[in-house]
């Protein structure tokens, strides 16, 4: 078949968008797995289709790299508003948006520049503490949990900001192999349906430095959801401020836990290209 893709990225974590507001495409996982190809396709940690809603304005419907369905991406909404803004599917002088995804009704604020989406706040909703809703193998707040991956005992925080994180501050992030320790993390028994898992440095208590990996993608540039879930481990953990910058390899995002317990998230959105592109799908 023969798709208009448009490729944006938030801080480097980049997605292929196609407008399904007309019509869906068909093998939808399949599409993810050939576009998402770095050497293969297009190249990107995953396929976002803009569907219509009943609920809200749009629906986000999210497949990573290897074609699994994701839950919700803070990175990817971002650039949805943006998307969705920019090339005309919402009208130019709104500034606030809601986005239906798998993860519920989020609401978004735009920030712009010379008439284009340069940056968004997304209420991500409230953090989730329970562990047999995260889900983990164990109940009630999973809060320096102790497990033993690759021979060492790390211990996690968990959270889910719609998808499952298990958030570790035992070791600097930029002295890890996370190709090596990242998927035994994902695949790990504690997280009954994997695990996106964020290794994290404090260096102060506003200021956090984040690595990722990704169930389904691997480690990407910066994860929206991740330094939500690191925002709100590091309060929990009594490790820093309810509102930090955390530092991504792709960039910056703001990060607040609100006393009521919603998270916020601010950060860039931009856009790489539009182009057609003939998806010869196997399956």
């Amino acid at each position: 078949m023969r798709l208009e893709l448009t490729k944006l990225h938030g801080c480097r974590n980049d997605y292929l968008f196609v407008d399904c507001t007309g019509g869906m495409i068909e093998n939808a996982p399949a599409v993810a797995r050939t576009v998402s190809d770095r050497r293969g396709g297009i190249g990107s940690d995953g396929l976002i289709l803009v569907c219509p809603s009943e609920a809200a304005e749009f629906r986000m419907e999210m497949y990573n790299a290897d074609g699994s369905r994701g839950i919700m991406c803070g990175n990817g909404i971002r650039a949805l508003a943006k998307f969705v803004h920019d090339h005309g599917l919402l009208d130019n002088a709104r500034n606030e948006l809601s986005v239906d995804t798998d993860a519920g009704i989020k609401h978004l604020t735009l920030h712009k520049s010379d008439g284009k989406v340069s940056s968004v706040t997304v209420n991500m909703g409230s953090a989730e503490l329970s562990g047999r809703r995260i889900p983990v193998d164990a109940d009630g707040e999973v809060i320096n949990h102790p497990i033993e991956v690759e021979g060492r005992i790390w211990h996690v925080t968990c959270v889910s900001m719609g998808n499952p994180h298990a958030v570790t501050f035992d070791a600097d992030p930029s002295d890890l192999k996370l190709y090596v320790i990242g998927p035994p993390f994902a695949e790990h028994p504690f997280f009954p349906e994997g695990v996106n898992t964020e290794f994290i440095r404090v260096d102060a208590p506003d200021h956090l430095t984040m690595r990722v990996w990704e169930r389904g993608s691997g480690e990407t540039a910066a994860c929206g959801t991740g330094a939500c879930a690191s925002v709100v481990a590091g309060v929990l953990t009594g490790r820093c401020e309810r509102k930090a910058t955390v530092s991504l390899p792709g960039g910056d995002l703001e990060i607040e836990y609100t006393e009521s317990g919603e998270v916020i998230m601010t950060g860039p959105a931009v856009e790489v290209f539009s182009g057609t592109f003939d998806v010869n799908v196997e399956g």
